[in-house]
């Protein structure tokens, strides 16, 4: 059985808000003042940090509410669209990006300072970590808005790697290397809008009910255990927020009553959720075993 922690998504997505406030005030000073565009432009993207971070933290909170008369099925898809909301900031954000470090290259200006790769370095360290737990715990909840959350950490780590290398360069080469802080930025914008496009794949999957494979095998396997099960013709799994769903046709002995079938579905549900904290909801078909017993 899997470990299951639902709220630690949430209680990062708070965190990350608070990170992200901090470190966008620190690079966007040290950038203006040390002159280094690449660096505001991280700034810029750790304030849409923040505001993808608050759209996690409120999908997480409304997505995590029981299921009530108007939504039967639970609230979880709003996780999912949060997922493609910050996907979307974070596409939107390298676009701004290029156009901004286009716009820099073309344009004559003074080279960066020197301290704004000791900002840089505590930036990178600092973004990774929340990277890796945030990651951590999303896996750990099966959140896609908390995946979503975690690569949108990674992606400032590595526009603020590319910031590092681009005025490392216009530092070593003098004035004639002053675009390569720009270039950097540049450079970076393809990155932030790689990562884009990528996390939109895992919460379009989940508003499209896309099947959960191993999850499926996992329950099918167990259901095969539980006495009176025959077989299993299908089970269709998948995922809405932070849980799944599961419905399965269960093949049984073509003369046992209904009384008795009723009861073995209820069995079967009973030790499916008991073993997998992950299933918020789990829906049994009974049909007429016609092969061999497993």
């Amino acid at each position: 059985m899997l470990t299951h922690d639902r709220k630690s998504p949430e209680r990062l997505a708070l965190i990350g808000v608070a990170v992200n406030a901090g470190l966008a005030v620190v690079k966007l000073v040290a950038g203006i003042v040390g002159h280094s565009f690449a660096l505001v432009a991280d700034a810029a993207e750790s304030l849409v940090d923040i505001a993808g971070s608050v759209v996690v933290w409120g999908a997480f909170r409304y997505g995590g509410r029981p299921a009530d008369e108007d939504h039967p099925f639970g609230h979880g898809k709003i996780e999912a669209l949060a997922g493609l909301a910050v996907a979307l900031l974070v596409m939107s954000v390298g676009v701004g990006v290029a156009a901004e470090a286009v716009r820099q290259i073309a344009t004559p200006h003074q080279g960066p300072l020197a301290f704004t790769l000791v900002v840089l370095l505590a930036v990178v360290a600092i973004k990774e970590t929340m990277f890796q737990v945030t990651q951590c715990a999303a896996k750990r909840a099966s959140s896609s808005a908390g995946h979503a959350d975690a690569w949108h950490h990674r992606s400032d780590a590595i526009t603020s790697a590319f910031a590092f290398v681009g005025i490392s360069a216009a530092l070593a080469g003098g004035p004639d290397w002053a675009p390569a802080d720009d270039w950097a930025a540049l450079l970076a914008s393809g990155v932030i809008l790689f990562n884009g496009v990528r996390l939109c794949r895992e919460p379009l999957g989940e508003l499209m009910d896309k099947q959960a494979p191993e999850v499926a095998e996992r329950v099918t396997a167990t259901a095969l255990e539980i006495d009176g099960v025959l077989g299993v013709e299908r089970c269709e799994t998948r995922r809405s927020g932070r849980g799944y769903r599961v419905v399965m046709h269960v093949e049984v002995d073509p003369q046992m009553s209904v009384l008795d079938s009723h009861a073995l579905t209820g069995r079967v549900k009973s030790v499916l959720r008991e073993q997998f904290a992950e299933l918020d909801a789990v829906l049994i078909h009974i049909e007429p075993f016609r092969g061999q017993p497993h």
